[in-house]
């Protein structure tokens, strides 16, 4: 059994969806794990981590609208602001979606389906810089 880690490190713009796919299939593909587990941790409470469609950018384009009609930025909504307007939504949206993925790794190559990427999830306006703990065990 072998197992590494590393980290990723994504800057974003601001608020979006950003596709990592290639970074983490680069990453698994120079592990030489035939058969194994892959975790992915995002080490913020204002990004999270998805496995979404990555054929049609209509979906992310709806998938955002939606975050922010369920958590949306009302000042009159929340008492943590602490970093602006958009924090607490930006925890609300975390919680709502995930911080770790799992994903298995067969003959060397994860486990995607046919239309399914790996997004970081970014929940604030500003610009930032994220960092992903990607870990894979297996042989």
């Amino acid at each position: 059994m072998r197992q590494a880690l590393e980290h990723l490190r994504i800057d974003v713009r601001g608020r979006g969806l950003v596709e990592i796919t290639a970074q983490v299939r680069d990453y698994v593909a120079r592990q030489s794990i035939e058969t194994g587990l892959l975790t992915l941790f995002c080490r913020h409470t204002s990004a999270s981590l998805l496995i979404q469609e990555n054929a049609d950018p209509s979906v992310r384009r709806d998938l955002e609208r939606y975050f922010a009609t369920i958590a949306p930025e009302d000042p009159q909504r929340y008492e943590h602001d602490t970093e602006g307007p958009d924090d607490m939504p930006a925890h609300l949206r975390t919680a709502l979606t995930q911080v770790q993925l799992s994903i298995p790794i067969e003959h060397a190559a994860l486990v995607l389906g046919t239309w399914q990427g790996i997004y970081l999830f970014e929940h604030r306006h500003q610009a930032h810089r994220r960092d992903i703990v990607m870990h894979v065990v297996g042989e």
